[in-house]
């Protein structure tokens, strides 16, 4: 017997309902089983306004036209920053003069410490480029805020502490939006070879 197109729609019908079903369980069951559904562009960054090592105001707009390579983290720091830092500083010596192109900022999670005097002696060991960011504290979690950072304080024994932070370099397109980020084990040749695909 040859069914009709008319007959069929009632199987059809069943069939949508049996997938739509399906894919709302694989959504409602997707951190259970350990997968993350992703839709959409990640919104990281946005305005800042904060203090520079040389205790000028900086905001965002003063590096429009040149992409901000941006790290968050702290002088103290006994391994994950300067190691981070020093991944981004010998990225740029790679890029020649296309390093001018690019900012690299470092955005203190420390404020209680890193004074603009503070900052300008540390990164002074990574090189010229760098551009150091601290300020009021409020202002410092907003901007941590705008691009995701996790701190927290960590206290240590005798009464001083560390800060426990996300550490990921954000890569920030000249209109100031999020292009990508790195980890510090890209190393310097990988994360040049990243940034001089970007321009």
């Amino acid at each position: 017997m040859v069914r009709t197109p008319q007959a069929l729609i009632p199987y059809l019908a069943m069939l949508a309902a049996v997938l739509a079903g399906l894919l709302w369980n694989l959504g409602d069951n997707a951190a259970r089983l350990g997968v993350t559904l992703v839709s959409g562009t990640a919104r990281v960054g946005g305005p800042f306004q904060l203090i520079d090592q040389d205790g000028h105001a900086r905001s965002d707009r003063d590096f429009r036209g040149r992409y901000m390579l941006v790290y968050f983290g702290y002088s103290f720091c006994p391994d994950v920053c300067p190691t981070t830092l020093a991944v981004m500083a010998g990225a740029l010596e790679r890029l020649g003069p296309a390093a001018a192109r690019i900012v690299p900022i470092f955005v203190t999670v420390d404020p209680a410490r890193d004074t603009p005097a503070v900052l300008k002696t540390y990164l002074n060991s990574f090189g010229p480029r760098f551009v150091g960011l601290t300020g009021a504290p409020p202002a410092l979690a907003a901007m941590a805020r705008e691009y995701h950072v996790y701190t927290a304080r960590h206290p240590l024994a005798g009464g001083t502490y560390a800060m426990d932070h996300s550490s990921e370099i954000y890569l920030m397109r000249p209109d100031g939006r999020f292009i990508t980020f790195y980890e510090e084990r890209i190393g310097p040749e990988g994360l040049a070879k990243e940034l001089r695909a970007r321009l």
